[in-house]
């Protein structure tokens, strides 16, 4: 009888020992100096919303496995909801990349510009490739203005660390695209 209860006890101790490990994932975030919106002259940025589908809104790190699929990983990931991490994160890279401008996630008065963001793709693809796609909407004083974008970039390594890595940077990228175009308005 004993003998058969430490085997029982083996097998359910070994049973949870193989259990797979859950990782965790935050886009990494550019480090930007503080911000005054009390000094004269400052242009004033509201990124309103970044919007996600459905297939990206869930805790899952998502893989394209082929040209229809998608695979949304259960032990991999995001720690905090995707849709508040690229918002965060794209609140950060256009602090850093428009200095003259105070960006931020609340609405800051009524000489503001507004910035929203519809995310198409986020993923890893099985080509080792990472997409990040989209289109943004930028009013400024009533002009508006719409642009796509696709960026796809190559992972050098193997792993979600690495695909994580490259989606931030890919973000990053767009960002820079964003505050170009700001920059350029009058």
């Amino acid at each position: 009888m004993k003998k058969g209860l430490m085997v029982l006890l083996i097998c359910v101790l070994s049973a949870c020992s193989s259990s797979e490990n859950k990782t965790y994932y935050q886009l990494p975030v550019a480090q930007s100096g503080a911000q005054s919106a009390t000094t004269q002259g400052n242009r004033l940025l509201w990124v309103e919303q970044v919007a996600i589908p459905d297939y990206l809104a869930g805790n899952g790190v998502v893989y394209q496995t082929s040209d229809v699929q998608y695979v949304i990983a259960s032990n991999n990931l995001w720690a905090s909801p995707l849709d508040q991490q690229l918002r965060t994160t794209l609140v950060a890279n256009l602090s850093s990349q428009l200095p003259g401008c105070v960006v931020a996630s609340q609405p800051l008065g009524h000489n503001q510009d507004t910035l929203n963001v519809s995310v198409t793709g986020f993923h890893g693809r099985y080509d080792g490739r990472v997409i990040v796609s989209g289109e943004w909407l930028l009013n400024h004083q009533g002009q508006l203005i719409k642009r796509p974008f696709h960026i796809e970039l190559k992972q050098q390594q193997d792993g979600y660390d690495e695909m994580v890595k490259l989606l931030g940077q890919a973000w990053r990228q767009e960002a820079g695209v964003i505050a170009q175009a700001i920059n350029q308005m009058p």
